[in-house]
């Protein structure tokens, strides 16, 4: 037999499946906890609950995760130092540790200034011990990366920290975009790094000879090797995985999903067997990316958001871990939660809450953090690996929880400690819809906080759930009606009663609870809903029926009014040529090029490949186009179902 392992490591659980590539058929599965101390262990778990005999036959094992969009959604992006050639940026960036220096060039290519080189060593230098990596974007790298190479040279020679550039990313323009991509690039490096190396171990522990891959977030699969240089590109690897997994299953050629997981709540379209492609590039969060990737609508909401009070009930944006999982593992909860004190509502925060516990957590290898304050260093005493409630926290400091909460923040944001509270997966065990962990903890948690709304304990888990059915409902609807506010939207969704929102395509849910949301969801909008077999693994197949996708865009363009003389700007190079034919020539060739050496290390030749080419002119002047782009996309197939 020629079997596939496809592996999704999500927030909550990681996931697996076994294939049979020739067939598509599902034939095991199995789920376990994703273990963020050491994914190992998760990953070990998942495969160790597969039929044996079936894993003696995998000859391919591919591989999704929502780790780094979910550290992009939390604002847990490694530490990464960001150097920008030729330019400055006055907006937001997720980075403390940043330098601009002269450099740079023109939109032809040409360089406009000296490279400083002294200031990017001494930048190098004095933050090297500060972060995990570089990111280098210089102004026009995309019409000349010279100066990004060179200063990644200079990098390499100072330190063996990774470096990533932003014309290796993106042909695109858009300074601001680019730096941004490069950043986020850099940040996930580790997170990455981390998750595909512990694949590596268990695949080899357990004598799996298989070729190795990862889904990228346009939905097509790459090259272990590749993923682990470009991180960025399978940032929402996870969704896209759901979303061909759920086309799969279900046999729709057209459908929308919706992945309930446990940070975020993901809603993607396919369209006639092809993912819908974001025509302006992947949105995470805040940060607006240049990564080629799935049009998706994303919300920082999932199974374990943290709930918390404050004269009313808030969700999210923070993952905690769920009350029920905690006291499955530590039964010493139970008896914390009776003993919890009231806080005054004006003074709670997300950590200022009485269901909120604290633990310390191990983060992966690798990771360069600076030195803990003293505050900091008091309270990595308290924390150990024992849930200690914000009271306790409170009382062997000697100080109020207002004093103390901004270092519970910063280790919190640095990985150190790990938070436990009241989440949605709690309130759906209160409810008895979902019950696979410790229901009396959920039950205790969810009494805590509702009487501070004056509520039942059934009565708040039951908002919280209509809460989150109506956040994947209006993620929903926003992301077929473009342009308008979600404000507007959601001002028309609470009033079922004269009008409602029609989806006409079916609509797919995927994730472990996603049943329990079913009835809710009819109520507030009209759309086919089905919640397929293996429902619970959709990641996980998805990430075996992608796609081998190469995109290459080249710009021809002229170099100055009135030549005879055309660059030819693409992902390798520029290069000059006296005149229009020849440099289409050479374009043209370069582009098929592109796509058979990328489909070449894939083992699939012509035959598996479909190739398409696009040519746009702007002008002509004198007979010739100011600017011809060229656009390919080479679509190769690894999986003959038949």
């Amino acid at each position: 037999m020629n079997l596939g392992l496809g592996i999704d490591t999500g927030g909550t659980y990681t996931d697996a499946a076994v294939m049979d590539l020739s067939t598509g058929e599902i034939l095991d599965s199995n789920k376990a906890l994703t273990t963020y101390s050491d994914l190992i262990i998760g990953i070990k778990n998942v495969i160790s609950g597969l039929n044996p005999e079936y894993l003696k036959e995998v000859h391919l094992v591919s591989v999704s995760t929502t780790l780094a969009t979910n550290s992009t959604l939390e604002g847990k992006g490694y530490p990464a130092g960001l150097i920008l050639v030729g330019y400055s940026i006055p907006r937001q960036l997720s980075t403390r540790h940043m330098v601009s220096v002269s450099g740079g060039h023109d939109t032809s290519g040409n360089e406009i200034d000296d490279l400083d080189t002294e200031t990017v060593r001494n930048f190098v230098i004095q933050t090297e011990s500060r972060v995990s990596s570089f990111a280098v974007s210089s102004y026009f790298g995309v019409r000349n990366p010279e100066h990004e190479l060179k200063v990644k040279e200079i990098i390499r020679s100072l330190t063996d920290l990774p470096v990533v550039c932003g014309h290796e990313l993106s042909q695109g323009l858009g300074a601001y975009e680019r730096a941004v991509t490069a950043l986020l690039n850099a940040q996930l490096i580790p997170i990455n790094e981390s998750f595909i190396k512990s694949v590596k171990a268990v695949i080899q522990e357990k004598n799996i000879d298989a070729r190795l891959m990862m889904m990228k977030c346009d939905g097509s699969l790459v090259r272990i090797e590749d993923a682990l240089e470009r991180p960025v590109e399978s940032i929402f690897s996870g969704p896209a995985a759901s979303l061909v997994g759920a086309a799969h299953i279900t046999r729709l050629r057209t459908c929308a999903t919706v992945d309930v997981g446990g940070t975020s709540t993901d809603i993607a379209l396919i369209s006639e067997g092809i993912p819908e492609i974001s025509d302006s590039g992947a949105v995470v969060g805040d940060w607006k990316t240049m990564v080629k990737a799935i049009k998706m609508n994303t919300s920082a909401m999932g199974g374990d958001s943290h709930v918390w009070v404050q004269r009313k009930a808030f969700i999210g944006p923070q993952r905690v871990l769920p009350l029920c999982l905690t006291a499955s593992s530590y039964p010493a909860l139970l008896e914390k939660l009776d003993r919890t004190e009231t806080f005054q509502p004006r003074i709670m925060t997300e950590v200022i809450q009485p269901t909120n516990f604290f633990v310390r957590h191990r983060g992966p290898a690798g990771l360069k953090a600076a030195d803990f304050s003293p505050a900091e260093e008091e309270l990595l005493k308290i924390i150990g690996e024992e849930p200690v409630s914000i009271f306790e926290i409170s009382e062997k400091i000697g100080s109020h929880p207002i004093i103390f909460s901004d270092s519970l923040k910063a280790l919190l944001q640095r990985r150190a400690i790990s938070q436990i509270g009241f989440t949605p997966t709690d309130a759906l065990h209160v409810l008895g819809e979902y019950t696979a962990w410790d229901r009396e903890a959920a039950l205790k948690g969810a009494g805590i906080l509702a009487r501070y709304l004056k509520l039942d304990r059934e009565a708040f888990a039951s908002r919280v759930k209509q809460q989150v059915a109506k956040n994947i409902a209006l993620n929903l609807v926003s992301f077929f009606v473009e342009g308008l506010q979600k404000t507007d939207l959601e001002k028309v969704m609470d009033q079922p009663e004269y009008i409602r929102f029609r989806i006409n395509v079916p609509v797919v849910l995927i994730g472990a609870p996603v049943k329990a949301y079913v009835s809710e969801l009819k109520q507030i909008i009209d759309a086919e809903i089905r919640v397929p077999e293996h429902h619970e693994v959709g990641n996980a197949i998805g990430a075996l029926v992608g796609k081998v996708i190469k995109r290459v865009e080249i710009l021809i363009r002229q170099l100055e009014a009135g030549s005879r003389e055309y660059a030819v700007f693409s992902e390798k190079e520029r290069v000059v040529f006296g005149d229009y034919e020849e440099a289409l020539e050479y374009g043209l060739g370069l582009t098929r090029s592109l796509v058979e050496e990328h489909m070449a290390a894939y083992r699939l030749g012509p035959d598996r490949v479909h190739f398409d080419l696009k040519k746009d002119n702007i002008g002509p002047t004198l007979g010739q186009p100011v600017e011809t782009r060229l656009s390919a996309i080479g679509i190769g197939t690894l999986l003959r179902l038949e």
